[in-house]
């Protein structure tokens, strides 16, 4: 069974295709935009079961998740024994599975996003020291029943105010059927913001931009979501970058620019993209996509990925590394004031590429289905 689909046929589908992953899928470009022309090649610096998120950890280590329930740490000796197991705890049926990992700013906090038996999307925290993960101290900080087994999002990040952020897909089956995406009254379909060090289990951060309307959930930050898989900021600006997978037609990168103050609303699901979806009407406060590509190509969802900050490859600097499940080329964005001012890819493919992971140097790594954890390299 493949990890990340968008439907029961889409599965079938994929389970007969055996060379997506050398192909290329093809992208609207905006009007006038340069392709963007930088090389790169990927070093496989270790092997996985399934890996599913990954995040910096400290001294320079990186935090891998393996979607079954295990966290392995992986520095400049490999891949080490799992330091934490809770696969009793969750399944991989459906898009299930230990989803996310997040370190706070001083890494003396480890949170993990994983649904449980039930399918329940679940937010937990572990004391971290001596870069030890201690787990007598674990707590649950958040959770969210699922109706449905796909569209659990499940990424999570700590943004550069320090509070937690949580991605949450709109509930599962196809074409949003309990209109999640654009109730406020739930927590399905957004991206959450909160303070799990400010209350038990967590405060909500006094800013959020709905925490004086009684109709809505405090905890959201944007909404309009359909899945955003992979969500990020950027690590020179405070930029956040989300990849929202589309429903039949349209993947999306949406955006929010630093000074933010939230409430963005993106559109599901009354869009796909730039596009009405099924008739709907664009809402007044739409926040278009900054990037869009179709599914003429073999695309069929998309991996949100990081503005690239490393040193190894200058050129890239500044640039959006993002990819597709199906297509796995490693695609990039030149990105000025909001604004798409290039569109490229490195000339490499990950696979069927599951997750980016931005190491504490700014570099970045590619997690595929296959099991592969590789380096983005010089060519």
């Amino acid at each position: 069974m493949k990890f990340r689909t968008r439907s029961s046929a889409i599965i079938g589908t994929l389970c007969l295709v055996t060379s997506l992953a050398l192909a290329t899928a093809s992208a609207d470009e905006p009007a006038g935009a340069p392709a963007q022309q930088v090389s790169a090649s990927l070093t496989e610096v270790a092997r996985a079961q399934s890996p599913s998120a990954g995040a910096a950890g400290p001294d320079g280590t990186v935090w891998i998740a393996e979607r079954a329930g295990s966290v392995r740490v992986l520095d400049d000796s490999g891949l080490g024994e799992p330091v934490l197991d809770i696969s009793d705890e969750t399944t991989t049926d459906g898009e299930r599975g230990l989803l996310g990992v997040a370190f706070d700013k001083t890494f003396t906090h480890f949170y993990i996003s994983y649904t449980d038996l039930e399918g329940t999307s679940t937010i937990d925290e572990f004391a971290v020291e001596g870069g030890q993960l201690r787990t007598d101290t674990r707590r649950t900080v958040l959770t969210q029943t699922q109706p449905y087994a796909n569209h659990n999002g499940g990424d999570i990040k700590f943004g550069p105010d320090g509070y937690l952020y949580i991605a949450l897909g709109d509930g599962g089956s196809g074409g949003d059927p309990h209109g999640n995406g654009q109730e406020l009254g739930t927590l399905l379909g957004k991206l959450l913001r909160i303070d799990p060090s400010g209350g038990d289990p967590y405060a909500i951060p006094a800013d959020n931009p709905f925490v004086d309307d009684a109709n809505a959930k405090g905890e959201i930050w944007a909404y309009g979501l359909r899945n955003p898989w992979r969500f990020s900021f950027d690590a020179g600006t405070g930029d956040l970058l989300i990849g929202d997978v589309g429903q039949s037609d349209w993947e999306e990168i949406d955006r929010a620019p630093a000074d933010s103050e939230g409430g963005e609303n993106y559109g599901w699901a009354s869009m796909e993209g730039t596009h009405p979806f099924r008739g709907g009407t664009e809402p007044a406060n739409h926040v278009p996509p900054v990037y869009e590509y179709d599914r003429t190509g073999l695309g069929c969802s998309v991996t949100g990925g990081f503005v690239y900050r490393g040193d190894a490859l200058p050129d890239l600097r500044g640039s959006y590394v993002f990819s597709d499940y199906c297509d796995g080329t490693l695609r990039t964005l030149q990105l000025e004031n909001g604004e798409v001012t290039g569109v490229g890819d490195l000339g490499v493919s990950g696979g069927e590429v599951i997750s980016f992971v931005e190491g504490g140097d700014g570099e970045l790594y590619v997690l595929g289905s296959s099991g592969v954890v590789s380096r983005v390299d010089p060519a």
